[in-house]
């Protein structure tokens, strides 16, 4: 079910949640380039203003395809063949004289078919900016922690709820970050601010970041929380986010709780935001990555995601192991 979301929910939250910066600033990932001579909007207490619905949809893959070597941006004849190949490719195969085609899913019946999204253009051939394209290899203790998580589950999948995802427990997804991608449908958020603060809320799956703008410091290392604790600041018209004191329960690519994440919002255009972060973390990769993702206004509403723990799919799942283990020992 999917009902607009109250705006004015989005409004208490901003104006009666306090949470308890680092100073380190890091360098944008690339340059977000002139905005022609156009002047960012200001709110009504003078700051820049993000404000509105934004889709961080885009046809840019996170990691560079291989082949491409060092080449960060395509030319704009070899986007619109790109863009040719992918349309051809889309499209559901006829079935050959006397076979059976394809099973083919309408996607479009529900709303998430990508030609009914409007998304931001790229000639980027990778989000990940730089010469290598990539997210830096795994260290060896990460490679561990990563088999050690697999080990744990494996064999337990189907015991109870605790031993499935958590995103299929409707408790987080990976698109709400930080940082944050588009999880591939309802790439949708909504941005609000009021003095001293700036919310984030995600279509998918309906959590809202209150980050605080006043410059106090980050919580104590001993509060651990799903998106970590985030603090900004402005530089000139760019929103600068730092993001702390993550649990390690939902690791970003393999991240530990000693992920850092780094996020700056530009406002380029009327309808363009530039949204850029850099990622380290000294237990999993051996060194910083950097990524930046064009967002495009659009018109909203944001709906609601209702999507809740202890869902009818999860109920499915586990049952339907509970009957498969019960007709086994029936045998």
């Amino acid at each position: 079910m999917r009902v607009p979301m109250l705006a004015g929910a989005l409004a208490f939250l901003l104006l009666s949640v306090s949470l308890p910066i680092s100073a380190q600033a890091f360098k944008p990932a690339a340059k977000s380039g002139d905005p022609g001579g156009w002047t960012a909007p200001k709110t009504a207490d003078g700051q820049p203003d993000l404000q509105g619905v934004w889709s961080n949809l885009v046809d840019t893959p996170l990691e560079r395809p291989e082949g491409l070597g060092a080449k960060e941006f395509y030319t704009p004849e070899e986007k619109v063949q790109r863009e040719a190949r992918r349309a051809q490719a889309a499209r559901p195969r006829q079935a050959e004289p006397g076979t059976v085609a394809d099973v083919h899913y309408d996607l479009g019946q529900f709303g998430l078919d990508r030609s009914h999204s409007k998304s931001a253009v790229s000639t980027r051939t990778s989000l990940i900016a730089g010469p290598e394209g990539k997210i830096p290899a795994l260290l060896p203790a990460a490679q561990k922690r990563q088999a050690d998580r697999v080990a744990a589950i494996r064999g337990h999948q189907f015991d109870g709820p605790e031993y499935r995802g958590l995103s299929e427990r409707c408790i987080t997804w990976p698109n709400e970050g930080p940082p944050m991608l588009s999880p591939g449908y309802n790439s949708n958020l909504q941005i609000v601010q009021g003095p001293g603060y700036v919310a984030i809320l995600q279509e998918m799956i309906h959590d809202v970041r209150v980050i605080p703008l006043d410059g106090r410091p980050h919580a104590t290392s001993a509060i651990r929380q799903w998106f970590g604790d985030s603090r900004g600041h402005w530089e000139g018209n760019t929103l600068v986010v730092d993001t702390t004191n993550f649990s390690g329960r939902f690791p970003f690519y393999g991240s530990s709780d000693q992920l850092h994440v780094v996020e700056r919002f530009t406002r380029t255009a009327e309808d363009a935001i530039l949204y850029q972060f850099t990622v380290e973390d000294p237990a999993t990769w051996a060194k910083p990555w950097s990524a930046e993702v064009p967002w495009v206004k659009i018109e909203g509403p944001v709906f609601e995601y209702a999507c809740q723990e202890g869902n009818y799919g999860m109920a499915n799942v586990l049952s339907g192991a509970r009957a498969a283990e019960k007709e086994a020992a029936a045998k």
